[in-house]
This record gives C-alpha cells, structure tokens and sequence, in this order.
C-alpha cells in the first residue's frame, strides 16, 4: 500500500502566502461595525465556512462586548446573515490579486504527479469566488486534477470530512490511509483527521504563521524560527501528523507515510509521524 493522493487547501497553502484576501475582508467587515478585530481573532477561526467565522468571532468575548457597546445589544444570527451578505461581493472584488501560487507548489505538485499521484483540493471558498481563484492560479502553473467547494457537498465544509471524500470518490484515490491532506489551519487538520487521512500542516504561506511573504523575508532569522515553532506546535495540537516548513518538504513526508505504510500503519491509528 502507498499513498495515491495529495489533497491540498488553497489560500494561504496552494496560494495567497498568509491567506490575506480573506482577513482584508474580514477587518473591513468589522470595521464597519465599530469593531477593530486583531489579526489573531480574524485567523482563530480560519478555514470555516464563512458564515461560521463570522459567529466565531462574534463569540468571542472582547468582540461580542464591543458588537453589544456598538449596537445596544447582543449580536444574533441576523447579525451574522447580514454581515455574511457583505463578505461575498468585498472578496469578489480583490480575488483576483490574490491567487498566485505560493513558492514551490507548481514544482512539487508537477513532482507529485510524475510519480502517479492524483491532486485534489477542499477550501472554505464556495463556487463563485473559486470561478475566479482556480482561472488566475491555473494561468500561474497551479491546477489540481480536481477540487470541491462546501457547495459540492450540501455547505457541509470544514471540518466536517465530506470535501475529501468527494475528491476520493472522484479520482478514486483508493482508502483514507492512501490519502494526504495538506493545509495551513486548525480546521484543516480536522477536516484531516475526521475523514481518517494524513493530516500535514504547512507553515510558510499559511494562516497559523499569519505572516505575508514580505513580513517573513524581513524578520530575523531567531524571530522567524520562534514563530514558526509556536505555528508547528498548534498545528500538532491541532491534529497533525506532521508538519512541513514549506511545501518543497511535501515530497520527503510522503516517502515517509510511504514507509509507514508497508509497515502496516494506519493515519488513523498514528498521531505523529515522527517519534520520540
């Protein structure tokens, strides 16, 4: 048995180093609420469905106390249908400028597939934004064999499991064990986890490091290395069975796997990949 399949996020882990089209909207969502959300609050809840994000972060305390100041009252779920209404068309109109395929994907995934992978992909985009995501990325060098919005699968989207099996079925990547998930959140690693694949978390491009390319190049190397420590260990507290540092590292985790696998290992029997 070996792994037959890759399948793989997209913004902040195929494309948009630091999943910044989403957390521009958000801000600006808020903003027009009176509220100034941090950039931790915006990603806590990265990957969900939209509408789920926005309650999210409703819910938190420092935000619901300030929506209530704002407002003269608790929020509720009108709040959240109307503040979802907006985030469609603001994402819409800046898509385009965030599509660009994060370093190393194209080789790898051209990589990938030489050695009779199959690629897919879950996101927490439905299929209106990913028109426009899929045709930009696609004339960069990026296009997965095959892909699946939450609106392929009645809006049941992260992490309920439903996006990878639909990609299973559809490239027939054979049993979750044969099965890779690469993504940059929590709600990927779950997503992972409760479908029984391999779950890989990427740091570099992702939203847990929540960094743009320019920010990481300019930091010093001790400080890059303290965030991205901090990143490795949410993503293992998170359910990953490993974690990369960027995606040039994807191919020698499935070596790996690939090794665990003649030895009869399972993905949903094992918590890491590495051990002590």
């Amino acid at each position: 048995m070996k792994v037959n399949g890759v399948i793989m996020d997209w913004a902040g882990t195929a494309v948009d180093y630091g999943c910044m089209a989403p957390v521009h909207v958000f801000i600006d969502i808020f903003r027009s609420k009176g509220i100034e959300p941090t950039l931790e609050e915006v990603r806590a809840p990265m990957g969900l469905l939209k509408w789920d994000h926005m309650k999210t972060m409703l819910e938190m305390p420092r935000i619901g106390k300030l929506f209530e100041e704002q407002m003269g009252r608790p929020y509720n779920d009108s709040d959240v249908d109307e503040m979802h209404e907006e985030f469609e068309p603001k994402l819409l109109a800046i898509l385009h400028g965030f599509a660009e395929p994060i370093e190393h994907v194209v080789d790898v995934v051209k990589q990938l597939r030489q050695a009779g992978l199959k690629i897919g992909g879950t996101t927490g985009y439905n299929d209106v934004m990913m028109k426009i995501v899929a045709d930009k990325a696609e004339e960069s060098g990026y296009a997965p064999d095959y892909f699946v919005t939450p609106d392929g699968v009645k809006g049941k989207g992260r992490p309920s499991p439903y996006m990878i099996y639909a990609n299973m079925i559809q490239l027939d990547m054979g049993v979750p064990s044969q099965v890779v998930k690469v993504g940059d959140t929590e709600s990927d690693m779950q997503e992972a986890r409760n479908a029984g694949v391999w779950a890989i978390g990427v740091i570099k491009g992702s939203s847990m490091l929540g960094l743009t390319e320019d920010e990481v190049d300019r930091l010093e190397a001790d400080e890059l290395t303290s965030l991205m420590d901090v990143a490795r260990s949410r993503f293992m507290q998170s359910g990953a069975h490993a974690v990369i540092e960027d995606m040039s590292q994807l191919p020698d985790i499935i070596e790996t796997i690939n090794h665990r696998l003649q030895e009869g290992e399972q993905s949903s029997g094992c918590k890491t990949l590495f051990k002590n």
